[in-house]
């Protein structure tokens, strides 16, 4: 999880607005007055001047904490918060979004590949302090953050263009919700996977409780609940990954990738999958898990976290011993919560999950074990949580339930709407169509929203 402030003016690109107004001056004195045509012709230069701007500004900036660049049929992501694990926060959403969205529509992009700066992670997750201060103080960022991101996964999941993600070192929580949900994800011998969440009061989002259910056998649950850590090949196992390269062969990869005229998916497929074929290293090594496979569908197959814990202990065996000392460790909300959240998931949609999962979020902002987890391992780094309550049989079926509950008009948006903005003068209308697939947007968020859309109003 992760984030920060507001985007600028209209995501969309230039060539995605349509300006419905007199195109020349001779038009605009058919009106009959000189001022209100000098007042048009303003407005249209403004406006022009700021969609050129915003049609020059592909966040190259080697500062910048994300840079969006297009290499020839290529739409490039680059998360570039090295220092931070190239965490996410709310800012670096607000300008993939958009984005994604403007190259989805682009008849001359092909592709978009996401990959990360600094050697070390792909992306290690999301924000966690911030949230975890704005949800001490009441802060919108707890509401705004989760909803950014649950979009993000979303337009991720549903793209139409190709989708590749090269997910090389630390992947995981945030890091899982921008990648996996797209067509192509390519591991290294250096990424490492996991979803920790029940280590610190929360679940495994991001569209965890749509990809985990469906792994082989129980092996999700069993990531989702302990929190279990993949390195390497076994991501690709597991069937996190696609496909399985060479770290050092990722920028040969990318240019190869970059190269291809009008790729299709299949086209894509093939190069990766050459690529894939003649990396050998771990190749002979077998699947970490392999050995307890019997065991784990066995033992995370029961309907309750009591009765995990209960197969556990009958168990025995070192493995059974290792997994209940893990699941001690972490808060009984959470497992209880993740439980359910993937039982609930294996059957729903992508969209039905990300609903489910930010009723979830803000259950878990308003609760105390978050904020006590993130306490704990993260700001004092004590490894001492204080669960709150301290036990599974305390974890009620009833406060279950309530966090499942549909949140009314604060539920997660989803359904794509396209804004119209007005601006009336003397009688008539100057008309900006923005298609900025906003999502789920009252009348009234017209003004300003999630993704930093304004009417056009304020810009005249």
């Amino acid at each position: 999880m992760l984030l920060l402030p507001h985007a600028a003016l209209l995501a969309s690109p230039a060539k995605e607005l349509h300006l419905q107004m007199p195109s020349d001056h001779a038009a605009l004195s058919r009106t009959g007055s000189s001022s209100l045509s000098l007042f048009r012709l303003r407005a249209l230069n403004r406006l022009q001047v700021i969609l050129q701007h915003l049609k020059m500004s592909k966040q190259t900036d080697s500062a910048a904490e994300v840079l969006l660049e297009k290499k020839g049929g290529a739409g490039i992501i680059t998360l570039n918060r090295p220092k931070a694990l190239n965490a996410l926060n709310l800012s670096m959403i607000k300008k993939i979004y958009p984005q994604i969205k403007t190259w989805e529509q682009d008849p001359e992009t092909f592709l978009i590949i996401i990959k990360g700066t600094g050697g070390k992670a792909f992306c290690a997750g999301g924000d966690i302090r911030a949230i975890t201060e704005a949800g001490k103080v009441g802060d919108k960022l707890i509401q705004d953050f989760f909803i950014g991101e649950y979009r993000l996964n979303n337009a991720i999941g549903t793209c139409k263009k190709p989708y590749v993600a090269l997910i090389d070192g630390i992947t995981m929580g945030g890091g899982v919700g921008v990648s996996v949900h797209g067509h192509f994800r390519v591991a290294t011998e250096k990424t490492v996977f996991a979803m920790p969440e029940t280590a610190i009061g929360l679940f495994p989002d991001v569209g965890g409780g749509y990809f985990l259910p469906r792994l082989s056998g129980k092996i999700g649950y069993y990531l989702a609940l302990t929190g279990c850590r993949l390195k390497g090949r076994d991501v690709l196992r597991v069937g996190i990954a696609t496909h399985f390269v060479e770290s050092e062969k990722l920028p040969a990869l990318e240019k190869d990738l970059i190269a291809l005229k009008s790729p299709s998916k299949e086209k894509i497929a093939d190069l990766l999958n050459s690529y894939h074929m003649k990396c050998t290293i771990d190749q002979e090594k077998e699947f970490a898990l392999d050995e307890h496979k019997e065991k784990i569908n066995s033992l995370f197959s029961a309907d309750s976290m009591e009765e995990i814990v209960k197969k556990l202990k009958q168990d025995g065996s070192p493995f059974a011993m290792k997994q209940l000392e893990t699941l001690n460790k972490m808060s009984p909300t959470s497992l209880k919560l993740t439980l359910r959240q993937l039982r609930e998931g294996a059957s729903m949609s992508l969209q039905e999950v990300l609903r489910m999962e930010y009723r979830l979020s803000q259950a878990c902002m308003k609760g105390h074990d978050f904020y006590e987890g993130v306490r704990a391992v993260l700001i004092d780094k004590d490894q001492s949580p204080k669960w709150k309550p301290a036990a599974l049989e305390e974890v009620s079926d009833e406060f279950v339930d309530n966090c499942f509950k549909p949140l009314g008009n604060d539920d997660l948006k989803l359904s794509q709407v396209h804004i119209l903005a007005f601006l009336k003068t003397r009688g008539r209308k100057l008309l900006l169509k923005c298609h900025s697939q906003q999502w789920g947007m009252k009348k009234s968020e017209l003004q300003q929203n999630h993704y930093g859309v304004f009417s056009v109003g304020q810009f005249l």
